[in-house]
């Protein structure tokens, strides 16, 4: 199995960034969603892109934006790939001529197999969990079995989120044997704020498998 790769999602300081990029992170996340407690300023994230260690990439997170706010951004800040977590068409996702992510929020009912069908454009697409209060960052897993079998039926690279931490991301990798795994709050000690040690930690459980 490949080395899976690792995104910290929601980083809202340089130094943290910093960190994260020094421990191993293949990537990381800035979100430009303004409900979310981790969302950031453009100003806060190009001062974090250009403190960057090179080879890791910058994710841009957006929720049901329009083209002039991702534009806006894109404008003033280059990331290395766009990550949509709403309910935005492939058309929509493939519009800003960079690589993207799409999200898919697991929930009871949902045809994943033909969900990830429509995104045969994307780059990868990251399997969350759902709530109806929030669009990610929530802590919550889901269950497993359900992104293994997706992992099985599509040959688009699946990343896995919701609810991962250091206590089971070992477990959730051997599973699932994602292409990467996603962490925001499980790597935090307050929304937003990322904790150095249990950055460390999740990275070597990673590492471990």
């Amino acid at each position: 199995m490949l080395r899976t790769r690792v995104k910290i999602c929601g980083l809202t300081n340089v130094e943290e960034a910093i960190v994260a990029g020094s421990l191993g992170a293949d990537a990381i996340g800035l979100v430009f969603y303004p409900r979310s407690k981790r969302a950031l300023s453009i100003e806060t994230a190009v001062s974090i892109r250009q403190a960057l260690p090179t080879f890791v990439s910058a994710v841009g997170l957006f929720v049901n934006p329009t083209e002039a706010q991702v534009e806006t951004v894109l404008k003033q800040l280059h990331l290395d790939c766009l990550q949509f977590h709403g309910d935005e068409t492939p058309q929509f996702c493939a519009s800003f001529g960079l690589p993207y992510m799409k999200a898919i929020r697991v929930c009871e009912g949902l045809d994943i197999e033909r969900e990830i069908s429509r995104f045969t454009t994307s780059s990868a697409i990251l399997l969350d969990s759902f709530d109806k209060r929030s669009a990610g960052g929530t802590g919550m897993s889901f269950d497993w079995e359900v992104a293994a079998r997706a992992v099985g039926a599509t040959q688009q690279r699946i990343v896995l989120a919701g609810g991962l931490d250091a206590q089971n991301v070992a477990a959730a990798i051997r599973q699932v044997q994602p292409y990467a795994v996603d962490v925001s709050s499980g790597v935090e000690s307050a929304p937003g704020r990322k904790s150095s040690e249990r950055m460390q930690a999740f990275l070597n459980e990673v590492n471990s498998v």
